[in-house]
Parts: C-alpha cells; sequence; structure tokens
C-alpha cells in the first residue's frame, strides 16, 4: 500500500481569519489542497518574517527600511535598529545579479537575482543571531522582515507563481509586483512606459498570492503602479483602462496612455482587494499626491496599508526645504503610507563610501584609512557597531566554538554562557535522554 503523507489543513474560510479581511481570492481551500502537494513543507523564515511585517504594519506608526546590498549592509542596518529590509531589484541589476554582468535595466538581469540575494541577507542575519546567541547576547532581533522586488514578475501569470515560490523559500517576506511590461520594461525611475492592461497584472497578484498559499505561508503582497509616469499601454483589452487611452497608437502597436495620479488612482482601486500595500511610482515627493491618492483608495477600500519609495530620482533638497524633510515621513504615516523605503540606499551608500575613502587615499595615503577607523572606533564606542572587529563579525569565533563542542572541548564556561530557566530545562532532559538504536 502506497504511503501517503498527510496535508496540513488551512482555514476552510478565510474569511474568519482578520490577517485575510478585504483579500479577494479567485479560487478555494481545495484548490490550494490539491496543488499543494501530499507533503507540507516549512518555510520559517517566511513566515516569521510574514508574521513580524504585518505585525508592525498594524501596530507602529510606520516601518521605515533601507534597501541592501550585501548581507553585511543589512547586518549593520539590524544593528543601527531598523526592523525591515528591502531588497531591491535595480540593485541587483546593477550589482548583485547572479548573471554576474552589470546592468541598467532590471528586464536582463536573471529572476532568480533578487532571491538569491534575499537568502545572502538572511544567511548574514543568521550568522549574527548565532554568533550573539552563543554569546549570551540576545538583546536584538536579527531576522528582521525581508522585502523583496519582483519587477514585473518577469513574464506571465505562471512566472509569477513561480517567482514568488523561490522569494518565499529565500525567505522574503513580503514581495512587490509592478505593472510595468516585462518586455520592454525601462527602469521605473524614467519617464516613457508601457503598462500591461489592468486585468493582466491583476492575474499576477491572483498568482503570487496562489503560490503563498500553495506554500502555507502568510506572504504581504506589494502591488506598485507605475500609471503616473506611463505614456503607452500594452493593448486594449481591458474595458478598465479605456478612459485613459489617448487615441493615438504606435507602430510597435502599443497604444498612446495618459498617464498621472487620475490613472494611477484607478489602477491602485483595481489591484487594493488582491494586495496587502499599494504604492504608486512618483517622479517627486508630493505631499499633495500622496495624500489625494490615500484618501481615494481609502475611501472605498478603509484602512488598506499603503507603502512610498523614497528613493532617486528625487532631489530632497531641492525639492523641499528642511522642516517638510524632517517630518516628511510622519504626515505620510498620517496618510497609512506605513511601509516606507529607500531603494537605492545600498547602492548610494556603498559607492559614495568607496569614492570617498578611495580619493582620500589618493591624496593623503594612509591619513584616509586612520580617519575611517577612528570614525569606526567612535561608533563602535558610542552605538554598539561591531564591524571595527572583523573575524568577530563574519563568525570566527562561533566557529570556533563549533569545533571546539566537535571535539569535545567547551567552547565557553558555564559563566561564560547565560542560559534561559526552558534553556538549562531542555538541555538537562537531552542530556538524561537514553540512546536510540536504530531498526
Amino acid at each position: 500500500m502506497a504511503h501517503r503523507n498527510e496535508p496540513l489543513d488551512i482555514q476552510p474560510d478565510w474569511s474568519k481569519e482578520p490577517r485575510w479581511t478585504g483579500i479577494k481570492r479567485p479560487y478555494t481551500p481545495a484548490d490550494v489542497l490539491r496543488l499543494r502537494g501530499s507533503l507540507q513543507i516549512e518555510y520559517t523564515l517566511a513566515r516569521v518574517g510574514a508574521e513580524r511585517l504585518w505585525s508592525l504594519l498594524r501596530n507602529e506608526p510606520y516601518v521605515a527600511a533601507l534597501s541592501a546590498l550585501t548581507g553585511n549592509q543589512a547586518v549593520e542596518q539590524v544593528r543601527a535598529g531598523l526592523r525591515a529590509i528591502y531588497a531591491s531589484g535595480w540593485q541587483a541589476a546593477a550589482e548583485a545579479n547572479s548573471g554576474n554582468e552589470v546592468y541598467s535595466d532590471p528586464n536582463l538581469f536573471p529572476s532568480e537575482s533578487v532571491p538569491n540575494l534575499v537568502r545572502n541577507i538572511n544567511k548574514a542575519l543568521q550568522r549574527a543571531d548565532q554568533i550573539h546567541h552563543a554569546e549570551g547576547q540576545d538583546d536584538t532581533r536579527w531576522f528582521v522582515p525581508v522585502v523583496a522586488d519582483a519587477e514585473s514578475g518577469f513574464g506571465g501569470s505562471l512566472n509569477a507563481f513561480e517567482l514568488m515560490k523561490t522569494m518565499i523559500e529565500s525567505g522574503a517576506a513580503g514581495v512587490q509586483f509592478k505593472d510595468q511590461l516585462f518586455s520592454v520594461k525601462s527602469c521605473g525611475q524614467l519617464h516613457g512606459e508601457v503598462v500591461v492592461p489592468t486585468q493582466s497584472f491583476i492575474q499576477k497578484l491572483i498568482a503570487a498570492r496562489l503560490a503563498a498559499d500553495v506554500m502555507g505561508v502568510p506572504t504581504l503582497i506589494l502591488a506598485r503602479t507605475d500609471a503616473y509616469c506611463a505614456r503607452y499601454l500594452e493593448n486594449d483589452s481591458d474595458a478598465h483602462d479605456h478612459e485613459f487611452m489617448t487615441g493615438e497608437r504606435r507602430k510597435d502597436g502599443f497604444f498612446g496612455f495618459k498617464g498621472g495620479l487620475s490613472a494611477a488612482i484607478a489602477r491602485g482601486q483595481a489591484y487594493a482587494p488582491y494586495v496587502d500595500l499599494l504604492l504608486f511610482e512618483t517622479p517627486r515627493p508630493d505631499l499633495k499626491e500622496a495624500r489625494r491618492f490615500a484618501e481615494a483608495i481609502h475611501g472605498e477600500f478603509p484602512g488598506k496599508i499603503l507603502a512610498y519609495n523614497c528613493s532617486p530620482p528625487f532631489n530632497w533638497a531641492k525639492q523641499l526645504d528642511p522642516a517638510t524633510i524632517r517630518n516628511f515621513q510622519v504626515a505620510l504615516s498620517g496618510m497609512g503610507y506605513r511601509f516606507q523605503f529607500v531603494a537605492l540606499a545600498g547602492f548610494q551608500s556603498l559607492n559614495q563610501g568607496m569614492f570617498e575613502l578611495a580619493r582620500g587615499y589618493r591624496e593623503s595615503g594612509m591619513a584616509a584609512l586612520t580617519r575611517l577607523q577612528q570614525a569606526e572606533m567612535e561608533l563602535a564606542q558610542i552605538s554598539g557597531y561591531e564591524a571595527i572587529k572583523p573575524q568577530r563579525f563574519v563568525g570566527a569565533g562561533y566557529l570556533d566554538d563549533v569545533a571546539q563542542t566537535i571535539a569535545g572541548v567547551s567552547g565557553q564556561s558555564p559563566d561564560e554562557v547565560r542560559l534561559t530557566e526552558e534553556e538549562r530545562r531542555a538541555l538537562a532532559q537531552w542530556a538524561t535522554m537514553p540512546s536510540k538504536t536504530a531498526n
């Protein structure tokens, strides 16, 4: 008789679960169980991250995040007190893609690049957690949620389904999709984008939700519309888009599209039932436009969480005065923009920091490195900066502890390890457990 693994049950009626209030699924729990397979596989990092991110968004004024290009950048962000991390598709294209190339357009890099970046971030955070836990220091929550950029989904609905699965496997807590046309996509910071029909994008959002349900993870889905700056529409198949069509058609078949805030609002309202967060890409930091978008969305979907990309091409100093900049995020929070991120922070800080050091080194030699070391020491003394001890930072001491434990030598004396009462009981129970011989 063939063995059959019993799948874990899911909530038979999503309407009974507060987490899914306002979320529309055109499929049933039975569909999910059928597609899941006979064995429910656990994705702890993705699940814990998603639950943590949802809690933060519901209970905090807003969650501020910077993008990270490397695992070490992510560790520094958490050590500095940030509670979420953004994994940018543009940054993956420019620096961290699995094709080992440098691209200006996210359309070109392999689809597994951002999942690999998320995996690297989570591995670095895991090492930091292992180091500090082994030393008896558990005052930092290292496993913060990682929100990943899935770009346009790298194809159709099935591509979005598979990409979402890969994101969850890598430990992503939230995944963002955008409604630009993948095959001719230009960077969202430029004008002249082509957007896909509204219903085509909704199909991708449904695919992403189905993937998360099949994998049993409450992953947050973010929908970004680029309709504000869009000038063309892929095709005229969706009546929802007709009011924004200009009547012209390009030689390549794309239809003229009247982008702007009204178009962004219309798409945001169409996407809202299928996602956890909404954002519209905007060419400038404008609180009035942000308020108009928020009020329009909340007029139909009260309480829908919004997100805001605070990254370039904004020149903040030229666009806004210091007082407005200082209060900008608080003002956004009051409108419902609970997730606020800087998509190019990792790229900017990496390049600016190295350029400054290299220029100083060329001009003054070791004096430049000395200034860097002094700055590190001040951060270590005042703010807990730990990369000043590189070997410990990457886990040399932790791995020594592992090696000594394997060799039967305690890595630390009992006085150096602070165990909780629960850990002591677990260790005592393990020590007295009789050995078992396999049959």
